[in-house]
């Protein structure tokens, strides 16, 4: 669905974006989103919201254990 008409950014372009990280001045800045007409701004932002990351995520590696000692 497009979100911002005068830029013509859909919703899956701003998720993948909320996604990866980016803030929503950078999607501003990258995408022009609500950056004309301001109309897109509340859904555009709602949009961000939900995809975005809630908290960073930390990348552990499991380390595999040596065997008992018979």
């Amino acid at each position: 669905m497009i979100v911002c008409v005068c830029r013509r950014v859909n919703d899956k372009a701003i998720a993948q974006a909320a996604r990866c990280g980016a803030s929503f001045d950078d999607i501003q800045i990258d995408m022009g989103v609500a950056t004309q007409c301001g109309q897109c701004e509340s859904s555009a932002r709602a949009v961000w919201m939900q995809c975005r990351p809630s908290q960073p995520t930390a990348h552990l590696q499991l380390q595999a254990k040596a065997p008992a000692p018979a």
